[in-house]
């Protein structure tokens, strides 16, 4: 006996979430490669010689997709838009939402494009195996995007979401993590260097600071040192500052100034982060879910969350 279904692209992406619940070996690639060439495609279940019931899933070819699929005219334009290559690829680059890090290279093709804006999960297509495959399929350290760009010539494409883990296979956070003019400079370097913005870098350097506390200290104790051994001195260092920031504004003090103090605000408020161990990819998170909501509206939140809690 065969039982039918029928569904549509969403019920398609709720089937995947339920299959992936179950640990079904089904990636996002496949099952939206499918939903392209098959929008309104079936979905059997037979029974085997013994009465047991067993999945059928029909994948097929992108190469022709059928003519009745109803595909949105904007997202058609906009891929044949792109400058694919000879192949049909162009460079895909995915980029850390909060902290701009550029967390992998690939490349992606027209489907890849499409089951990334389908399924919101960053998708490549591997040039070895001749297949999509979607980062994270096998590791669950998905990359969930919130936009994708395309650069002004339209020849590469940038998955910009936030990674649920390491993105690199090795373990580590990106696949950038070899400074060539440490290499150049013919010295070991211990461990791994991130390409690291400059907030970042800063934020690195107070963690390794904190790390230090641990050992022995010879001779006097690094501004950072004393700062996260002392939550009084950090805190009023912190009030200072901020006034000081303040002032420029009051005293119409020029930019450059402006600039100094606001430096000095985010140094001694990112080493009150490390010492609360806090990141500030999660503060950046808290401001960009802040983005679509009135400023008003999130206080009042605030307010009545803090009356619950009371």
């Amino acid at each position: 006996n065969t039982v039918t279904f029928y569904w549509n692209i969403e019920a398609l992406v709720l089937l995947l979430n339920f299959c992936r619940g179950l640990k079904m070996t089904i990636s996002y690639a496949h099952m939206l490669q499918f939903s392209t060439s098959f929008l309104n495609g079936k979905l059997s279940f037979t029974s085997d010689n013994k009465g047991r019931r067993t999945h059928v899933l029909p994948f097929a070819s992108l190469e022709r997709p059928d003519k009745n699929i109803v595909v949105d005219p904007k997202v058609d334009s906009l891929l044949d838009s792109v400058k694919w290559d000879d192949k049909g690829l162009a460079v895909a680059i995915a980029q850390n939402v909060d902290t701009g890090a550029i967390l992998m290279q690939g490349f992606a093709n027209r489907e890849a494009v499409f089951t990334t804006l389908s399924s919101r999960k960053a998708t490549f297509f591997s040039r070895s195996r001749s297949t999509l495959w979607t980062k994270g399929e096998t590791s669950n350290n998905f990359i969930n995007i919130h936009d994708v760009f395309l650069d002004c010539d339209r020849d590469s494409i940038i998955y910009l979401g936030k990674p649920d883990g390491p993105t690199c296979h090795t373990g580590a956070e990106t696949c950038y993590y070899t400074s060539v003019f440490d290499s150049l400079k013919q010295q070991e370097i211990e461990g791994n260097r991130l390409a690291l913005t400059s907030l970042y870098s800063l934020e690195s350097t107070i963690s390794q600071r904190k790390a230090e506390l641990a050992e022995e200290e010879n001779g006097k104790p690094s501004w950072t040192k004393r700062l996260l051994l002392n939550d009084k001195l950090l805190c009023s260092k912190i009030r200072e500052e901020a006034n000081e920031l303040c002032q420029t504004l009051e005293n119409n003090e020029d930019k450059s100034r402006t600039a100094s103090e606001m430096a000095d605000v985010l140094y001694h408020a990112m080493v009150l982060l490390a010492v609360k161990d806090v990141k500030v990819e999660d503060v950046l998170q808290v401001l960009r879910q802040r983005f679509f909501q009135s400023g008003i509206e999130e206080k009042k939140s605030r307010v009545s969350k803090k009356s619950e809690q009371d």
